[in-house]
Formats: structure tokens, sequence, C-alpha cells
């Protein structure tokens, strides 16, 4: 069966748009026939009735008692008509037949009291169909039943003219309307052709190509317009992994090619205990430096592959703040830096402590970098609106302009990228503390001015709260 379905969809819309129109001109056709039939019958009927109020003014007794029918009085064969009288007395003796009737009645003897009843249709015995009306005229004050009939035959006739000319202008009808339904088909899929053709000849090379909008206000033309959305968004896609693709190799070369320069100049001239220890420094530096490079981009690789689980528990925000600036102040003590943390300890947030505690070092890390020496760094947790809770890294340095703001948090982007690889950033730690953060249905932002110093805000969902401690006083 749906090998003989047609493939195409202009075809199938077609063949759908001939059913569909099929199916109401059936009905029309059937409707339109039995108003023309009704019609035609009740036209019949009428005339049926008019021509028994005139044989009943033609009726006359004879001479030896029975019926007969004063000429002027149409009956027979005509042409076009075929009328016929019957006659019985109320003892049920026949008076009067129409000699077209060849001895074939219009119904069998008459009842006592018969009623006149409406006209109703009837079969003779030749086959013949005709429609009778029932009177009881009084003829020379004898109460007699006179039936009258009319021959169908010109209303059957007439109908199967009607219906021949249906049967006939319906199917060329129908094969009209399916061509021309097939050209409309044809002309208003065109334009998802031309979207196909050029659709085919996009690839990863020619993502900047976008698919022809004839009419953004119709279906195809919003279709078109969120084909090329998805075509943008694509683009993104893949020039953001061309340049992390770039910037990662980069980034593991640098060390890769400082450990080989350094283990090459070693070897060149015999050295001390002593110079070979720096040589081996250097390069257990380097290779810190790759360890925790290649780290980073496994985290970011399974978190866009969906591989990190997060085990939530009750946080206190306060402690993770206190942990995480505990953990990299050591760091900060190398730059004779303060970190303040301060906030309040009820606030709790459900979500992965070692996740959650990544993110803030990250930033902490990042404020301790790009801070000068000798100033404080602070942490604020506090309330935010609806049921939120925030926390704020805020730095002293020197700050980052507003075009870089909207990008501070994508992979390897750096403001200075000669100071931050200096101070052995790759530009992975802001980009990591966006996915920890959104990891948990918050949102962090940057708030700076060049030479005043940033302020990270990460703001999380609150949960609980932890209750305050009993007062002293």
């Amino acid at each position: 069966m749906k090998r003989l379905w047609p493939r195409h969809v202009r075809s199938r819309m077609a063949l759908w748009y001939v059913l569909v129109l099929g199916f109401l001109l059936l009905a029309y056709a059937a409707g339109t026939s039995a108003y023309l039939f009704h019609s035609l019958r009740e036209q019949l009927d009428d005339n049926l009735l008019e021509d028994a109020e005139t044989v009943e003014g033609l009726l006359r007794i004879t001479p030896n008692g029975a019926v007969a029918l004063e000429s002027g009085h149409p009956e027979g064969h005509e042409p076009g008509a075929e009328r016929f009288v019957e006659v019985w007395s109320p003892e049920s003796t026949l008076l009067y037949r129409s000699p077209a009737l060849r001895g074939q009645g219009l119904g069998g003897p008459p009842l006592p009291r018969q009623p006149e009843a409406a006209p109703s249709s009837l079969r003779l015995a030749d086959g013949m169909r005709a429609r009778l009306a029932v009177t009881t005229p009084v003829v020379g004050n004898r109460r007699v039943l006179l039936r009258v009939a009319h021959s169908e035959g010109p209303l059957w006739q007439e109908m199967e003219e009607f219906v021949s000319v249906l049967l006939l202008a319906l199917p060329l009808g129908l094969i009209l309307a399916g061509l021309g339904g097939f050209a409309l088909a044809r002309k208003a899929l065109a334009p998802v052709d031309v979207m196909a053709h050029k659709a085919e000849r996009i690839s990863a090379e020619r993502l900047n190509e976008r698919l022809p909008v004839e009419n953004p206000d119709d279906e195809l033309g919003q279709l078109a317009q969120a084909f090329n959305a998805t075509l943008a968004r694509l683009e993104g896609a893949f020039e953001q992994l061309r340049r992390f693709t770039a910037d990662a190799s980069h980034e593991l070369r640098t060390p890769l090619t400082a450990i080989r320069s350094v283990g090459e100049v070693a070897l060149q001239t015999p050295k001390s205990a002593t110079e070979y220890r720096d040589v081996i420094g250097s390069m257990l530096e380097e290779t810190d430096r790759l360890t925790r490079l290649v780290d980073s981009l496994l985290t970011l690789s399974r978190a866009d592959a969906g591989h990190v689980h997060v085990d939530r528990a009750e946080i206190s925000l306060l402690g993770l703040a206190q942990e995480a600036s505990s953990l990299v102040e050591v760091l900060a003590e190398e730059k004779r830096q303060r970190i303040s943390v301060q906030g309040d300890s009820t606030l709790v947030v459900s979500g992965d402590r070692l996740i959650l505690r990544q993110a803030l070092i990250n930033l902490i890390d990042n404020a301790i970098k790009y801070s000068p020496t000798g100033v404080e760094i602070g942490i604020q947790v506090h309330p935010g609106k609806d049921s939120q809770v925030i926390v704020e890294v805020i730095d002293q340095g020197l700050g980052v302009s507003q075009e870089h703001q909207s990008r501070i948090f994508d992979r390897f982007y750096r403001v200075d990228k000669a100071r931050s690889r200096e101070w052995g950033g790759a530009g992975l730690g802001l980009a990591i503390a966006r996915w920890a953060v959104e990891a948990h249905g918050g949102q962090i932002v940057v708030e700076s001015a060049e030479g005043v110093g940033s302020t990270f805000r990460v703001t999380l969902p609150s949960s609980t709260t932890v209750p305050r401690p009993p007062s002293l006083s």
C-alpha cells in the first residue's frame, strides 16, 4: 500500500485535494439529485391532484348504471405523459377503468369507507411506476371511489439524464481539478525545492550561507528563517569549536615546547647537580601547568557531554566560601594580600560541594592574580531577591573594560593574553566557574570599571535556612 502512495508532497497534496473535492462533489450531487427528485415529484403530485379534480367533473352515470368519462380528458398514452383512471362503487364493483391500463388495476377493490390519502407510489403489473391519487366524489347522487394515476416515467427519465450528466462531468471535473491542484501545489512548494537545493550545498565549510526567504510572513518563510537561525547557531558553535581547538592546541604546545627547550639546553653541556635540579624544577613547573590545563579541558569536556553528576546536598554558602578561600590563601600570602569573608551563615543552597567550591576557587584565584600586592580581596554572602542567595568576589585589580565583559567567561578568552600567560592562566577558570554555577540553576555576572576593580556576582537558588543559634544575652 505504501508503494502506491505518492512519494512527493505535491502529489500527495493533489491527491488529497482530489479526494476531498470528489467527496464534496459527490455529496453535492447527491443532495442536488435528491432535491431535484423531490421537486419533480411534488410537481407531479400537484398535477395529479389537479387532474383528479378535473376527472371528478368529467364523470357521468350511463343509462345502464355504469360510469363513463366524458371526452376531453387526455388519458391514455400521449407523448410525455400517461394518465390512468379507475372508478369503483362502494360495493366494490368496478365502474370504469382506462383502456390504457389493459386490464391492470390501480389497486384492489376498495375497502369500506376508504379515506382519501395523499398521493402515493405504486408499480403496475407490467412494471410501470405510477403516482396514485384517491378521492371519493359524488357522481349522480352516488359516492364512488376514484383513482387517478400518472406515470413516473418522465420523472425517472429526467433523473436519469441528470445523473448521466453528473457522471460524465464529475470525473472530468476531478481530472481537471487534480491537474490544477498539482500545478498549484508545485508552484506553492517551489520555494521548498529551492531551499532543499540550497541546503544540499551547505557544508561545515559553508555555514555562512543562508536559505532564501521570499515571504517572511508565510509558513515557508518562517521555516526558512528558523533554518537560517539554526545555521547561525551551528556556525557559532563550529566557530567556537575551531577557536577552542586552536587555543587548546596552542596552550598545550606552549608548556611542551618549554619542557623540550629546557631539556635540550640542559643536554648541550655538562652541568652540576644544582643546575640539573633547577632544570628539572622548571620542567616540573611546566608539567604542573600542563596537568592543570588538561584537567580543566577534561572538566569542560565532561560538562559538555553531560557526564558530570551533580551530587546535591544542603550547603552553607558562607562556610563554602571560607573553605575555598582557605585553599588559595597561600597564593594571597605570596602577594601580601588579605582575603576577607563576610556574610550570613544561615544562607543555604542545594548543590554539589566540590563543583561549587571549584567555581569559588577559580573566582578567588582570578582575583588574586589580577589584584596588586598588599590589597584586600573581599568575599560577601548575602540574600538576594525572590529566594536567591548571592556571593560576591570583589578585587581591586585593573578592571575589565565594557567591550570585554560580554566574552570574559568564554573559553580561552583573556583580556591581556601576554600578562595572563605570564601568570599561568589559560583562560578556562571563568568558563568552568560559569558552567558550575549554571549547572546549579544560577547565574554569574561581572561588574567592573577600568582602574577600579571587578565584582564577580554569583546568584544561586536558595534552599532551606540554617536556624540561628540562640542568643546568649
